[in-house]
């Protein structure tokens, strides 16, 4: 099995280094391919208005000076156009993916993106922030992640489907097990603006990102995580709201 890693925390991110791990324990023909720097938040970006270059790092590891997208595409089009793998795994992201976080993630979209273009792909992100742990326990995903990768490859699931797995902030033998869980919904605001003075008269902003704990009912991919699971969540790109489709038809036509 040929598997393509990407992430959008980077190619010398400290989680691609736990992902290369994972995946040599399921193949022993692992590639990468992902941003030189990183692309948190990148969501789906395309960079079609600025070049983008493919460095080679090492055998079988390469940069590009794009996005997680970029870099799916660039392998699959480029690297990989005459034998493509089986497989593509993006993360492991620092810090969660998940309710309204994964329309922002590059973690996510590098998933999305090998999977439009034929391509089974997992996301996987490590939690952060929930448990109390004053550093992220990359540990726990290196543990958990292959046996998790090897349960969905064995399930199987329908080729327009993302599963998009989290790993709680826990040691790994605290993790309570996994749930197959839908997207949640936070109920506070996550984005904000830090409004600063410049020096040279005006201002300047930091958007920023908070991340607190709701109360998500059972089932959902945040409350599998509060309660110390590793969720995987199956994703899809049709955004459409099916319960308003018909209610809006007739409206409108009225």
């Amino acid at each position: 099995m040929k598997i393509l890693l990407t992430n959008d925390d980077g190619v010398r991110a400290e989680g691609m280094k736990v992902l290369r791990r994972v995946a040599a324990q399921l193949s022993d023909d692992v590639w990468v391919c992902a941003p030189d720097t990183e692309q948190s938040a990148a969501s789906r970006g395309v960079s079609l208005h600025n070049p983008v270059r493919l460095r080679k790092i090492e055998d079988r590891v390469y940069s590009v000076t794009g996005t997680p997208t970029d870099s799916v595409i660039l392998a699959l089009k480029d690297l990989l156009c005459d034998e493509p793998p089986d497989l593509i795994l993006s993360g492991v992201n620092r810090g969660q993916n998940l309710a309204e976080d994964v329309t922002f993630s590059g973690t996510v979209a590098g998933a999305l993106q090998g999977m439009q273009m034929g391509i089974p792909s997992i996301a996987i992100s490590l939690a952060r922030g929930f448990q109390g742990a004053t550093s992220l326990p990359w540990e726990t995903a290196e543990a958990l992640c292959p046996d998790v990768i090897k349960k969905l490859l064995k399930a199987s699931w329908p080729k327009h489907v993302v599963p998009n797995v989290n790993i709680p902030d826990l040691p790994a033998e605290e993790v309570k097990g996994i749930q197959i869980t839908r997207q949640g919904h936070r109920d506070y605001q996550m984005s904000g603006v830090d409004k600063r003075d410049h020096p040279r008269g005006g201002n300047y902003f930091w958007l920023t990102y908070g991340a607190k704990k709701s109360n998500p009912p059972a089932g959902t991919d945040l409350r599998a995580i509060y309660d110390g699971y590793v969720s995987v969540t199956p994703l899809h790109t049709d955004l459409t709201h099916f319960e308003t489709l018909d209610d809006m038809s007739h409206a409108i036509d009225e």
